[in-house]
């Protein structure tokens, strides 16, 4: 199993967060899009690493065009010299139509289709084919030789997508190269829903689960003493409060019979109630979403619990957290 980091959300420490990571031992390093690009601290990351898979968890595909983004994808796996991973989601609909100003329709159909147009894109440039791709959503039938970026010496990069529902999943199976799982997902989640739903999408691209990539972001509440461990417990309440108020997710709780949480989490997040919320998570919620434990416990029961399902994994900790409790349950994956 690969152990993956995250880059810092402060875009001045992209440099630090990056050789700090890498200087640690982990494998890869996402940067995800919140309040900044998520791709260009992945530029700094990769001029001042040598070895560190860096990737995209993720990049809101629907923001953007699949030539756009063909295009920064591409650059970055030349600049990186072949280590870049480009994850790609979704968002939800609020957010594109009404922070980005793009349309919303069909959500996995459209993902379907701007991952088939990248790689139409990326085709063009690596083996000369012409450019003639009409979808539903997307055309691209114009490559003037002055815009074509020709062979990239290291291929084009791997594509991870973003899901939770089944319908995403499925995709997810049949056209990219590896699953982001959301941090909002129970292990029993991922074996009854996720997994069932990635096998049928690999079916229909004719391929297995062998070479393809599920990445997961472990909840986890760790500490070394009591106030250690109730800041954590508290910032892993919070967290999963606000995702547990969205629509999208409420088919996690559901699995559970929580349902219900979701719509008054849902009702409450409309106030702005947010310190109630956390308040309604209870621990056995917390116990199905994190794996509780000292630093030194924490990767035999990540292990245990989704180390049959899933090829990499990051430490998902809501909170603040010393380095050093990093830096233990690194070396405990390291000598498992």
């Amino acid at each position: 199993m690969l152990i993956d980091g995250g880059i810092s959300f402060d875009p001045s420490d992209a440099i630090t967060s990056a050789t700090r990571a890498e200087g640690d031992g982990f494998d890869g390093l996402w940067c995800a899009e919140t309040a900044h690009d998520p791709f260009l601290p992945l530029l700094l990351a990769a001029e001042h690493t040598e070895r560190i898979e860096l990737g995209t968890a993720i990049a809101v595909a629907f923001a953007r065009n699949p030539m756009t983004t063909a295009v920064l994808a591409n650059d970055l796996q030349s600049y990186s010299k072949g280590r870049f991973l480009l994850g790609l989601g979704s968002q939800i609909k609020p957010h594109i139509t009404k922070r980005y100003s793009m349309p919303w329709s069909h959500p996995a159909a459209r993902m379907r289709e701007f991952i088939e147009a990248m790689r139409a894109i990326w085709s063009a440039w690596h083996d000369g084919t012409k450019l003639a791709f009409r979808g539903d959503f997307y055309t691209h039938t114009l490559m003037t030789p002055f815009f074509n970026a020709g062979p990239n010496p290291y291929g084009s990069p791997p594509v991870f997508l973003a899901a939770v529902g089944e319908l995403m999943t499925e995709v997810a199976g049949e056209v990219a190269d590896g699953l982001l799982a959301h941090g909002f997902t129970t292990e029993r989640y991922m074996r009854e829903v996720t997994l069932p739903a990635l096998e049928r999408g690999l079916a229909k691209s004719g391929r297995t689960r062998q070479g393809f990539q599920i990445s997961y972001p472990a909840m986890i509440v760790t500490g070394t003493d009591e106030a250690e461990m109730a800041a954590a417990v508290q910032g892993v309440k919070a967290q999963l409060a606000f995702y547990g108020s969205t629509p999208a997710y409420k088919p996690v709780l559901a699995l559970h019979g929580w349902g219900d949480l979701h719509s008054e989490l849902n009702v409450l997040s409309k106030r702005g109630e947010w310190v109630q919320m956390a308040g309604l998570i209870s621990d056995d919620i917390v116990d199905a979403f994190a794996v509780v434990g000292e630093p030194g416990e924490i990767p035999a029961k990540l292990l245990a619990r989704y180390g049959d399902m899933v090829t990499r994994i990051s430490f998902y900790a809501p909170y603040r957290m010393d380095h050093r409790r990093v830096q233990e349950m690194l070396a405990g994956f390291r000598a498992s």
